[in-house]
């Protein structure tokens, strides 16, 4: 039995969101402001029964602006109203198998069909038809009030329904449970045929069970014992076997002999305030005779006396001498070992059929090797699920949000959900990853390869505002330099020109900058899949036939105007299969990008686009000579740069060539002994502002357009 999806509508920016979860362990990853915090919210208000409640901050924009128009319209008829109320909804999707106990599911089962092994509950934050029409007349009250105020007295500021409806939801917005029949066709509830639980009595509380490790923990490394107190929590949570219960016995009975000779002693320690309240007196005498006696209990003096300590070379510290890291490390371990045994509950009540363990943002306080052990061993941590010792189990499926691209890296691609706000629906959605592996059809190896690449090297992908993909090493040393250099470029601009800059400096950007090598069309999909602007540098790669000496045909690497075609698949893949000719005549806006379905089949293809959201940079001509490679590209504008400085440009031999009459193409490669070396000469060789050379014009039109989007 597990929990396969959830849905949820009107909450904040989970608009209209649903998220898969994996049998096991579920990773959630997305940029700042995507919702993660918001699911622990929500999950945590319906599931936990807790007291959180949801105020109207937290409404959905389009809800708010929902409830205030009916609030402001005729009242609706009530049946129609009833079948859609005014609602903040928590669905939870359970399959469930043969092997299953159904015991605490028959109540909420909704069909006989045997081929449907899904129960579809659905939480409810509602405004019900009655409360409705009270609300109304109290809003009707309040807005005669207001005007009646305003009339009174020209300076008063009226409070409009915003106002009125943050003081006053909680009152009328209720709680309720349903259960209704799952769809099999559509994947959804069907209205139809439901059972209000709460009208029913019916609880929930055996089937789910949520508890959840939030990222404001109070780990410190200042004097505190934030450790040692969870482990009286620990000990008051744990399932005690036989052994245990010997060990607890004997404690107990040690705490009974304390308590004895301690009385004794609190005799003698507080015999002067017992006389004084002795002589104090009461109503008759005997009232006002006090004692002070030893109470000790094995958790409340475990509270107070435990503490955790750690070895160090040879001495024991106490926890907070550690670090932060480490401690945060400890602490998850510790709470997720209470809310395990408290998972578990007591030998007379039985566990919930499904519980859910929500992580935080494990990653707080600690350094990317913490990371990495804390996520490779979490699945063998909560692998077992809820265990007890009287042979009860229990399936555990934990959920962890994360912002960390370490532990995104060491986790399985199929587990991770990518959670992508849609700025113009005011919403945020989540996508699988392993949906992917169906995007890429046949083409599995390439599936293979993106999975394997991006969680090794680049995982921080996921959490970039905008991307920037790249050949390879020569452009990875310089790029942050063309950055750098372009930032000082445009602030010196808008200086001269008295005008301010709208766009932030590229360095101040959140932006991910990836080697693909020549395999930048196997990141289609996932371009498109992660929706956010990218920028593709890639080289023209002209080429020539000639006949080897067997008189056969052979591909031959040539400067771009004596060029028969080109090599790079990217630029047939993105832009269509064009002529060399076509693809050198085509200006920046052609190489703007957007993902369009052609015709009426389903297919889809990139096309020109003013709102596109990948650009595709190669050489063009600089001024009018157009390079094949950025070795060539950078020499037809900065040949005097690298020539000035021949003597320190240890990238660079045949060093006489540069005062002969020879082409950029001649110079690229007949002079550089290595590609990566020469741009590390480049930054060595650069002035304070990077102002002695030139970027090619091909990369500072793709940056200065990433820059702006």
């Amino acid at each position: 039995m597990k929990i396969k999806t959830l849905k949820i509508k009107n909450f904040k920016l989970l608009k209209d969101f649903k998220i898969d979860l994996e049998e096991n362990l579920s990773i959630v990853i997305g940029k700042n402001n995507t919702g993660k915090t918001s699911l622990l919210k929500i999950l945590d208000v319906f599931l936990k029964n807790s007291n959180n409640h949801i105020s109207y901050d937290e409404f959905n924009i389009d809800f708010k602006s929902e409830v205030c128009t009916v609030l402001k319209a005729k009242l609706p008829n009530d049946e129609e109203y009833s079948k859609k109320p005014l609602a903040i909804s928590l669905d939870v999707v359970i399959e469930y198998f043969k092997k299953d106990n159904l015991s605490n599911l028959r109540e909420v089962i909704m069909t006989l069909d045997k081929d449907n092994n899904f129960v579809y509950l659905r939480y409810e934050y509602f405004l019900s038809y009655q409360k409705l029409k009270l609300l109304k007349n109290k809003y009707d009250e309040f807005k005669n009030r207001e005007k009646e105020k305003k009339s009174k007295d020209s300076n008063y500021v009226q409070r409009d329904i915003n106002s009125f409806i943050k003081s006053h939801q909680d009152k009328f917005f209720e709680i309720r449970i349903l259960s209704l029949k799952y769809d099999l066709e559509t994947q959804t509830a069907d209205e139809e045929y439901l059972i209000n639980l709460t009208k029913e009595n019916i609880s929930t509380k055996n089937i789910l069970a949520f508890r959840s490790i939030s990222a404001r923990r109070n780990v410190t490394n200042k004097e505190s014992k934030n450790l040692s107190l969870q482990t009286s929590k620990i000990y008051d949570k744990a399932e005690k076997t036989d052994e245990q219960n010997k060990a607890i016995e004997d404690f107990e009975d040690y705490l009974v002999s304390s308590d004895k000779k301690l009385t004794t002693i609190y005799g003698d320690l507080f015999s002067e305030v017992v006389r004084k309240v002795k002589r104090f007196g009461g109503i008759k005498e005997g009232d006002s005779t006090i004692s002070i006696e030893s109470t000790l209990k094995d958790q409340n003096i475990m509270e107070g006396n435990t503490t955790v300590m750690y070895d160090h070379n040879g001495s024991t510290l106490p926890e907070y001498n550690n670090g932060l890291g480490y401690m945060n490390l400890l602490s998850m371990i510790f709470e997720i070992e209470i809310l395990i045994n408290d998972l578990k509950r007591t030998l007379n009540e039985k566990p919930a059929d499904i519980n859910i363990l929500f992580i935080e943002e494990p990653e707080a306080h600690t350094h990317p090797q913490m990371q990495y052990i804390f996520i490779k061993n979490i699945k063998s941590l909560i692998g077992e699920g809820i265990k007890r010792k009287d042979g009860i189990q229990r399936p555990l499926q934990t959920i962890i949000t994360t912002h960390s691209s370490h532990i995104v890296s060491e986790s399985e691609f199929d587990d991770v959900k990518y959670l992508i706000k849609k700025e113009e629906e005011n919403q945020v959605q989540s996508q699988n990853l392993s949906s992917l592996k169906e995007d890429y059809g046949l083409n599995s190896d390439q599936y293979q390869f993106l999975s394997q690449y991006l969680t090794l090297n680049r995982a921080e992908v996921f959490f970039a505002d905008k991307i920037i993909m790249i050949e390879g090493d020569t452009e990875r040393i310089l790029m942050p330099t063309f950055l750098r250099k372009i930032d000082i470029e445009e602030a010196k601009k808008h200086k001269k020109a008295g005008t301010k800059d709208n766009y932030l400096p590229l360095v101040s950007q959140n932006i991910s900058i990836i080697e693909v090598g020549a395999h930048s069309q196997i990141f289609d999909k996932f371009i498109e899949f992660v929706g956010i602007k990218s920028l593709i540098i890639t080289d023209i790669d002209t080429y020539k036939i000639i006949k080897d000496k067997d008189g056969k045909d052979k591909k031959e690497k040539c400067p771009v105007d004596e060029g028969e075609n080109f090599s790079n698949p990217s630029l047939s893949h993105y832009l269509g299969n064009p002529t060399l000719k076509k693809l050198s005549g085509y200006k920046f806006k052609n190489k703007v990008l957007d993902k369009k379905k052609i015709d009426d089949k389903d297919e889809y293809e990139w096309v020109s686009s003013d709102n596109g959201y990948l650009a595709v940079a190669y050489q063009t001509p600089d001024p009018k000579i157009t390079g094949r490679s950025f070795e060539e590209a950078f020499l037809i504008l900065n040949k005097k740069f690298v020539s000035d400085h021949r003597p320190t440009f240890n990238s660079i031999k045949n060093a006489i060539l540069f005062d002969e009459d020879k082409t950029a193409f001649e110079l690229a490669d007949k002079c550089i002994k290595k590609k990566t070396h020469f741009a590390l000469d480049i930054v060595y060789h650069s002035d304070k502002n990077y102002s002695n050379w030139e970027i090619p014009s091909y990369i500072k039109e793709g940056l200065l357009w990433l820059k702006q989007q």
